[in-house]
C-alpha cells in the first residue's frame, strides 16, 4: 500500500510539474489575471497581454456555455485567467447589472472586436486578385468606349465584349500585372490583377454596354472583367499553426517598396496547395547573407581577394509574424502582426 501511494504522489507531482512547465512556455511571467475588454481592442492584442506567442489563444479559450458564441468579445467583457484541471484557462464574463424581468439583449456583430485589426486588410478581402495563368485571357474584356473617349473613368460607359448572357449586375475591371513567382525555383505561380475599378451592368449584348462607378486608375481598352462577390471572403480569423510543414518566401509587399514592418500587407508564395488557409500565423526569419570567409581561404593560398575566398551562408534569423488573411491556390495575401527587425523581399517564412 505504501509502495502504491508513493508511485501517486510522484505521478502527481510529475502531473504538476509537466503542467507548470507547459503553462510556464505559453504565459507571460507578468500577465494579469483580469482585463476589461475597450473599444480598438482586437483579439491578437488581447492575448499578448497574457501569452508569449499571441496566436496561440485558442490553447486557453475556455468555451463559456453560458455564452451563445463564446468567440465574440465585446467592449465591457471582462476576461478571467482561471486554472482548469490543472491547465490556464480564460474566461468572458459579460459585465453589467443583474435584471431578472424579461428581456432581449443582443449585440451587433459590427461591434464584437476584430481577431486582427480589419481596417488595415479591408482593401485586399476583395481585391486585389491573383489569378491562375491563362485565366484573364479567358475573361470578358474592355473592347471601346462611349461618346468617343479613349479611356474610361467614374460615371462614364464602356463597351464590352463576352457578357451577351451576362447573369451578374457588378463586375470588378481589373488588369494583367507582374507574375508572382517561386522564390527558389523561378516558377510562375499565378499573375496580379490589378484593380482598375468596378462598374454595373446596364445591357447585356455583344458588345454589352457598362456603366462605371468607381476607380482607381484609368481604365484601358483590353481591361478585363471579374463578378464582383464578396461571399466566400473570411473576417473572422482563428489564428492557428500551419497544418505541415511550410518553407516558404515573401516576393511581395502591397504598397510597400522599402523595408516591411508592422501591418503591411505581403505576398507569400505558398497558398492553399501547400495548406494555408486564413489564420495559418508564419514565422519571418531574414535571409542569412553569404560572406567570404578569409580565415579559411588564407590557409590554403596567400591571396585575400574576395573572389578567391571561400564562402560561408549565415543563419537565418528570426524577424516577425504573419497572419494569412486570404489564400489562394499558389499564393497567399498575409499581415504582418509583429516585427522584430526591418522584414525584406524574399525573407523566409516557417512554421512558428
Amino acid at each position: 500500500m505504501n509502495r502504491l501511494k508513493r508511485l501517486l504522489v510522484t505521478l502527481c507531482l510529475a502531473a504538476a510539474l509537466t503542467g507548470s512547465a507547459w503553462a510556464g512556455d505559453l504565459l507571460r511571467a507578468d500577465h494579469p489575471d483580469r482585463y476589461v475588454v475597450k473599444k480598438g481592442d482586437t483579439l491578437w492584442d488581447i492575448a499578448g497581454l497574457f501569452l508569449n506567442k499571441p496566436w496561440r489563444w485558442p490553447e486557453i479559450w475556455y468555451a463559456n456555455p453560458q455564452i451563445r458564441n463564446p468567440h465574440l468579445i465585446y467592449p465591457g467583457d471582462e476576461l478571467t485567467l482561471v486554472w482548469i484541471d490543472g491547465r490556464p484557462r480564460l474566461t468572458v464574463g459579460r459585465r453589467g447589472p443583474l435584471k431578472l424581468s424579461p428581456q432581449v439583449r443582443s449585440h451587433p456583430v459590427e461591434q464584437a472586436i476584430p481577431t486582427i485589426p480589419i481596417d488595415h486588410i479591408a482593401p485586399y478581402l476583395s481585391r486585389p486578385y491573383v489569378m491562375e495563368t491563362g485565366d484573364l485571357d479567358s475573361l470578358p474584356y474592355v473592347v471601346a468606349f462611349a461618346d468617343e473617349h479613349i479611356v474610361a473613368g467614374a460615371g462614364q460607359r464602356i463597351y464590352v465584349r463576352g457578357l451577351e448572357t451576362a447573369d451578374r449586375k457588378e463586375y470588378d475591371i481589373v488588369r494583367p500585372g507582374k507574375a508572382y513567382r517561386d522564390a527558389e525555383t523561378g516558377e510562375v505561380l499565378g499573375y496580379e490583377a490589378l484593380y482598375a475599378g468596378s462598374g454595373r451592368l446596364t445591357r447585356a449584348g455583344d458588345p454589352a454596354t457598362v456603366a462605371v462607378f468607381r476607380t482607381r486608375r484609368e481604365i484601358l481598352a483590353g481591361d478585363r472583367l471579374l463578378p464582383f462577390s464578396t461571399a466566400d471572403l473570411a473576417t473572422d480569423f482563428h489564428p492557428h499553426a500551419p497544418k505541415r510543414p511550410v518553407q516558404g518566401a515573401i516576393i511581395d509587399a502591397l504598397d510597400r517598396v522599402n523595408e516591411i514592418g508592422q501591418y503591411d500587407v505581403v505576398v507569400i508564395d505558398r497558398g492553399l496547395a501547400d495548406g494555408l488557409d486564413p489564420g495559418t500565423v508564419l514565422q519571418v526569419n531574414n535571409l542569412g547573407e553569404t560572406v567570404p570567409d578569409p580565415i579559411a581561404r588564407a590557409t590554403a593560398t596567400t591571396s585575400l581577394h574576395p573572389a578567391f575566398m571561400e564562402t560561408v551562408k549565415l543563419p537565418d534569423e528570426e524577424a516577425g509574424l504573419v497572419m494569412v488573411f486570404r489564400a489562394f491556390e499558389r499564393v497567399s495575401f498575409g499581415l504582418v502582426m509583429y516585427a522584430r527587425k526591418a522584414i525584406h523581399l524574399h525573407d523566409r517564412v516557417v512554421n512558428p
